[in-house]
């Protein structure tokens, strides 16, 4: 990791850029929560889609300047190819990254069953979504936390 326990981390957020208005949301609710909970910079980095988050991802870790890595998109079935092999691949991806740079990667790259276009689902989407950013933030900063320490120790 690149800083020491105490000081404060920096954690590169990857937004894929497909279905923006709602991944936005994770996005802002990500970077709110880990302010609230403490003083790590959160630098944003954009992809075009979920699939060029994994390279991304191993980039930024490989600069050494960062203490986490997230990633958020919505793989969604647009019709064209199977969007379980597109959400699948980017997992794997960003799991690969996290085992071989050896720092956090955090996956909120989400894939519903259906998604529509309706205002009600996308409403949905864009609540779900700062729950997950949310979710992500708290999750990340307690991650960042870890001593070492056995618990009860």
């Amino acid at each position: 990791m690149t800083s020491t326990t105490n000081s404060p981390k920096r954690i590169a957020f990857i937004q894929a850029c497909w279905h923006r208005d709602i991944v936005n949301q994770a996005r802002d609710a990500f970077v709110s929560k880990v302010a609230e909970l403490s003083d790590h910079q959160v630098d944003l980095f954009e992809v075009p889609g979920a699939l060029e988050a994994p390279l991304q991802a191993k980039l930024l870790a490989k600069t050494g300047k960062y203490d986490a890595v997230v990633a958020a998109g919505l793989v969604v079935d647009g019709g064209i190819y199977r969007h379980e092999f597109v959400a699948q691949s980017v997992l794997n991806g960003l799991m690969q990254v996290q085992l071989e740079m050896e720092i956090p990667v955090l996956s909120v790259v989400l894939t519903p069953h259906h998604f529509h276009d309706g205002e009600d689902h996308k409403g949905f989407f864009h609540q779900h979504f700062i729950h997950k950013g949310a979710e992500a933030g708290e999750t990340c900063v307690s991650i960042l936390a870890f001593d070492g320490t056995p618990n009860g120790s």
